[in-house]
């Protein structure tokens, strides 16, 4: 079988008809286009263990993948429940401190206005007394 499996088929032109994989040869029929199909069982029995192997660490894999996702949804939860709760406080303490600035009868305006008048007072000075 394995010499009619790389002999060349005139309905493959020049191209020989290659073995796909171990246990597949294929070989024409003589006279017609068709092809025939040889399939090694113990061959397959191997290809369909391998494959579920495959798909039990896949399996496995997405199973860590779902343990992976609910802990990072959980985490987001408790992040978005603390940015939550200190937003609460930051409203609550911004309004004790208006109310306090207003209670208080803030005069920072005042302080400011007198600071400027001040200090364009002493330089006033300094440059008169400089001049003498």
């Amino acid at each position: 079988m394995a010499s009619n499996s790389h002999r060349a088929a005139p309905f493959y032109g020049v191209a020989a008809p290659f073995r796909s994989r171990d246990g597949l040869s294929t070989r024409a029929v003589s006279g017609t286009d068709e092809i025939q199909l040889r399939i090694d069982p113990f061959d397959l029995e191997d290809e369909i263990t391998g494959l579920h192997t495959q798909v039990r660490r896949l399996k496995h894999v997405a199973n860590e993948i779902g343990t992976e996702v609910k802990y990072q949804k959980d985490f987001l939860e408790q992040v978005q429940m603390g940015i939550m709760k200190a937003q609460v406080g930051v409203k609550n303490n911004m309004r004790r401190l208006n109310k306090a600035v207003i209670k208080s009868g803030s005069n920072h305006i005042l302080h400011i206005v007198t600071f400027g008048l001040v200090l364009f007072l002493i330089v006033y000075l300094w440059s008169k007394i400089s001049r003498k």
